[in-house]
């Protein structure tokens, strides 16, 4: 059973993630968190020390969500090239066609704000795009284990433009909702995966 405290502040985490996607970190107001939470300064300041506090553990909240939804019926799928594949699908459809956050991504709309303004807060979203990347480079290294792939590719390069072009597709998605960017990002990276197969 969750306590008061625990409760309280999943209250701050929920409202504030959605604030943060919808209006920005810096746009966000103590006030604003306040409002939506429905607390005073003293319940919200006995939980976060501050506001940045806040935003840490709403990020950790975000990965969690994310971490569901894109890993969702992956794991056990002995075929490593097939778990890129629908983790790809279930970024674009799950996620971000689902429109999870009220703003669209919460890691991307985060980090074009935070760069350049925090240097600890965007460097916490980088690690996690690094992290993701070292992720599928170590799917594809499996693959090419197993005999999957021809030989000589760069692993790290070809993670690295998955994850780019990801976020390319969440940055046209976000600005103009055309469902048809996710579908086409879809099948331009199935098409991508399948030229790396033996």
């Amino acid at each position: 059973m969750a306590t008061k405290g625990s409760q309280t502040r999943r209250n701050i985490i929920e409202n504030s993630l959605q604030l943060f996607s919808v209006k920005g970190y810096y746009n966000t107001s103590i006030s604003d968190i306040l409002d939506a939470s429905g607390l005073t300064k003293g319940g919200l300041y006995g939980h976060y020390a501050s506001k940045e506090d806040i935003w840490y553990a709403v990020y950790d909240e975000a990965v969690s969500i994310w971490k569901g939804i894109v890993f969702n019926g992956i794991r056990n799928d002995a075929d490593p090239l097939k778990r890129i594949e629908k983790f790809i699908e279930n970024d674009m459809h799950d996620y971000l066609g689902a429109d999870i956050f009220d703003g669209g991504c919460f890691f991307l709309n985060m980090l074009v704000e935070l760069s350049g303004q925090s240097a600890p807060m965007s460097k916490q979203i980088l690690r996690g795009f690094v992290r993701l990347s070292g992720l599928l480079r170590s799917w594809l290294e499996e693959a090419d284990q197993k005999g999957l792939l021809q030989p000589g590719l760069d692993f790290k390069e070809i993670a690295n433009f998955i994850i780019i072009s990801l976020n390319g597709a969440a940055a046209l998605y976000i600005s103009s909702r055309d469902r048809s960017i996710l579908e086409q990002t879809i099948r331009q990276l199935q098409t991508y995966i399948n030229q790396l197969k033996k």
